[in-house]
């Protein structure tokens, strides 16, 4: 560790989309680099920057650069982060980001980097070729959603039509039978061709942004998709780096008292938790839906999402007698609470997740069951690595419209916190496994020194070109 700390003294800039599941990634990767001896400038809103100070662990080497974003019509006024407007609106956030290249370009001539970490802003590199900075594109979603829609091998039709279908039949070479889509489910990405800024979509400006760059980066391991990372290498024709899962390490805050309290009540491992990430909005029907297949369980549980479509509170969304019938034994919030220490808490046996990337991350750390209700494309694409690739967790049945049923989900619960039967013994052990490789610290760290020995490569390879 000594000798790469002494030889990393890059300096780099990077420019996450604002969304918390990219810009959280963006920083643990800074945190590591740190630790070896790099510095990095992160642009940011202040919102953002509020809501992250306190995971910056190097504020002498991390240094945080305000970013203003400029008024787009059809933007709420005060929209800073993905979190503060509904996903539609999402457009116009992009708009107002690429707006910002003139405060990229002034950071960049401050603190004149050696490398430039982005994803969504594909004109990133535009700016960088011509000033010798190299470029990396910081994948933080799983290898699959890359492989599986954006290589070149693939050439999908803009008719959603047929995209639906070409899009359920992996590209030519795709190298797995099982982290896949189907045909139902290939919908869920159609959006990629709706536009994602001016004049350009959202599967243009991801395509671009890949082509462009010096290298590309993703947050994964080998171990789970090494395959996946080798297609793509392969594909776009350039070095691909993995960082390793880039997980913080345990923090020392406490667990709210009123959630001590109520998870104290209840025996080891019998509480089921479901929490579905910062931007998931359900609809009503599917959000009652849940909340009964919570109660259907039997299991005494804590529901933290968001309020659905179309109602002003939360309580106004529960199905009727609902709050009577599991008064004592469950609790629904619209509120945000401390997802890992939750999952930490030894009352806590199952975690019902939407397996967004990175609480995929953090249930493989966990000793809890894993159930998945996935609702986005690249959510299903984690779903299915973990239920089917590796076997630690279960998939909720849905049908061909893409509904579960309360059924569906209360049977997926008993199936994994039954551990005397044989699908909750294997998932078990199966992520015990996984989760002892993940923890071990060894593990973690030579990810993250290979990623800068990596780095290193790039700079002296371009050097030498000179």
């Amino acid at each position: 560790m000594a000798e790469i700390s002494k030889t990393s003294n890059f300096h780099v800039v990077m420019f996450p989309w604002l969304a918390v599941g990219h810009m959280t990634p963006f920083l643990q990767l800074a945190n590591k680099l740190a630790e070896r001896g790099c510095s990095t400038s992160l642009l940011l809103t202040d919102k953002a920057i509020q809501q992250l100070n306190h995971f910056n662990h190097h504020p002498c080497l991390i240094k945080f650069h305000s970013l203003v974003l400029p008024h787009v019509e059809d933007l709420p006024v005060g929209t800073q982060t993905a979190s503060d407007i509904p996903i539609h609106l999402t457009h116009f956030l992009s708009i107002a980001m690429d707006r910002t290249r003139d405060q990229l370009e002034q950071v960049i001539r401050e603190t004149k980097p050696k490398f430039i970490f982005y994803d969504m802003a594909h004109w990133v590199p535009q700016i960088a070729k011509p000033l010798g900075i190299k470029t990396i594109n910081f994948v933080v979603v799983c290898a699959a959603s890359i492989a599986i829609v954006t290589v070149p091998a693939r050439n999908i039709c803009k008719d959603m039509a047929i995209a639906e279908e070409e899009l359920s039949e992996p590209p030519t070479g795709y190298p797995s039978s099982v982290v896949v889509l189907r045909r139902h489910e290939a919908r869920l990405l159609t959006f990629v061709f709706q536009p994602f800024g001016e004049g350009i979509t959202f599967y243009e400006r991801i395509c671009t942004g890949l082509r462009e760059c010096d290298a590309i980066a993703i947050r994964t391991c080998r171990e789970t998709e090494g395959k996946m990372c080798d297609y793509i290498e392969s594909q776009y024709k350039k070095p691909v780096f993995l960082t390793g899962p880039l997980l913080d390490e345990p923090v020392n805050a406490p667990l709210e008292d009123r959630w001590v309290k109520w998870l104290s009540r209840y025996e080891p491992g019998s509480v089921v938790f479901c929490s579905f990430g910062s931007q998931c909005i359900l609809e009503k029907s599917q959000f009652q839906e849940l909340v009964l297949g919570l109660e259907l369980s039997g299991f005494p549980f804590l529901v933290a999402l968001k309020k659905p479509m179309g109602v002003s509170t939360i309580e106004e969304a529960l199905p009727e007698g609902f709050e009577e019938r599991v008064r004592g034994r469950g609790v629904v919030c619209g509120e945000w609470v401390q997802q890992v220490m939750f999952l930490d808490h030894p009352s806590v046996g199952c975690f019902v997740s939407h397996c967004g990337f990175g609480s995929m991350w953090e249930s493989l750390m966990s000793n809890c069951q894993i159930v998945l209700v996935p609702q986005l494309g690249d959510q299903i694409l984690n779903t299915r690595l973990l239920a089917e690739e590796i076997k630690v967790a279960m998939e909720v049945e849905r049908d061909e419209n893409g509904w579960f049923q309360k059924e569906n989900l209360s049977k997926a619960i008993k199936t994994v916190m039954d551990k005397d039967g044989e699908l909750g013994a294997t998932v078990m052990k199966n992520h015990a496994k996984w989760r002892e490789t993940l923890k071990n610290q060894r593990f973690m760290s030579n990810y993250v020194d290979k990623f800068i020995q990596n780095m290193r490569l790039i700079v002296r390879s371009s050097e030498a070109t000179i």
